[in-house]
C-alpha cells in the first residue's frame, strides 16, 4: 500500500493460465486470456507455449515480447482491443500461424515489423483500427492470404501487391481516407469484401472511435425512420446497435 506501481494489472499465475485453457472446435488447445485486466505479457504462460491458439484480445497490453517465438505451435492469435504500438521482429518465427488480430490497437506503420512478410502460411489478418497510414508493398508476399482488414486506418491507397494476392477473398478497406469515392469504392467492392461486421465493446474503442460509431449509428437511425419502398425494404437490425450485440468469441475470423 502507498507504493507507486503505475497502472496496475491482474496478475496471471501458471495455475490461472492453466485452468484457462480451452479445447477449441477443430479440436487445438487454446489459451484464452481474453478480458482479464492485463497490463504486461504474463511471462509464466511462456510454460505453455505448447498451444495451438493464444488470445490475450481485449486487455491493456502495450507490448509483446521477443519470446512469443516460444510458441511455435501456434496456428491462432488474437492481440485485437489492447494498447499495442509495435509489434516484435519474433513475430515473423511463427510459422504456423493462419490467424492473426491485432486489431484496435495503436499500431503505425512504422511499428509494423517487416517480418510480418515471413508469415507464408497466413491466411487471415485483421490491421483494421489501427494508426497506419501505408501499407507495407512486402505483404505481398503472404500469398496464402484469404482475408485482409484495414478498416478504420489513415490509409490514402492500397499497394497493388496485397489488392492482387492470389487467394484473396475479402478485403475490408471502410473508412479512410482514400482520395476519392470511387478508389475507396474499389478497395471496398472488387474483392466482395464484407459479409459480416467485425463488433467490439464501446469500452474497448478510444473516445475518436467511439465518437465516429456513435456518429455512425446516428445517420443509420436516421435512415431507419425513412420509408423504404415495398420492392427493396432493407433488412439489417444488427446495423443499428452495433456495439450491443458483440460477441464474446471469435470464431466468426476463424478459417472455417
Amino acid at each position: 500500500k502507498g507504493k507507486a506501481k503505475g497502472q496496475k494489472g491482474k496478475k496471471i499465475t501458471l495455475k490461472i493460465a492453466k485452468n484457462s485453457i480451452r479445447i477449441s472446435f477443430d479440436g487445438g488447445r487454446r489459451l484464452d486470456l481474453s478480458k482479464m485486466g492485463i497490463t504486461t505479457f504474463p511471462k509464466c504462460i511462456l510454460k505453455l507455449a505448447d498451444v495451438d491458439e493464444l488470445d490475450l484480445s481485449r486487455n491493456m497490453l502495450k507490448k509483446i515480447p521477443s519470446s512469443i517465438e516460444k510458441f511455435q505451435k501456434l496456428r491462432w492469435l488474437d492481440l485485437h482491443s489492447n494498447q499495442l504500438e509495435e509489434l516484435p521482429k519474433a513475430i515473423g518465427t511463427l510459422q504456423n500461424l493462419f490467424y492473426l488480430n491485432i486489431c484496435n490497437n495503436k499500431l503505425t506503420t512504422k511499428n509494423l515489423p517487416e517480418e510480418l512478410n515471413l508469415l507464408k502460411n497466413l491466411r487471415i489478418l485483421n490491421l483494421g483500427l489501427n494508426c497506419l497510414d501505408s501499407i507495407p508493398t512486402s505483404l505481398g508476399a503472404l500469398k496464402e492470404l484469404k482475408e485482409i482488414g484495414l478498416f478504420d486506418n489513415a490509409l490514402t491507397t492500397i499497394p497493388n501487391s496485397v489488392k492482387k494476392l492470389p487467394k484473396l477473398k475479402k478485403l475490408n478497406a471502410k473508412r479512410n481516407p482514400f482520395p476519392d469515392s470511387t478508389e475507396q469504392e474499389e478497395h471496398a467492392d472488387s474483392i466482395k469484401c464484407i459479409e459480416m461486421l467485425y463488433l467490439v465493446q464501446e469500452k474497448d474503442l478510444c473516445s475518436s472511435c467511439l465518437k465516429m460509431c456513435q456518429d455512425e449509428r446516428a445517420k443509420l437511425n436516421k435512415l431507419k425512420n425513412v420509408t423504404p419502398s415495398p420492392s427493396k425494404k432493407p433488412s439489417f437490425p444488427l446495423l443499428f446497435t452495433p456495439n450491443s450485440t458483440a460477441k464474446d468469441n471469435q470464431e466468426e475470423w476463424r478459417l472455417r
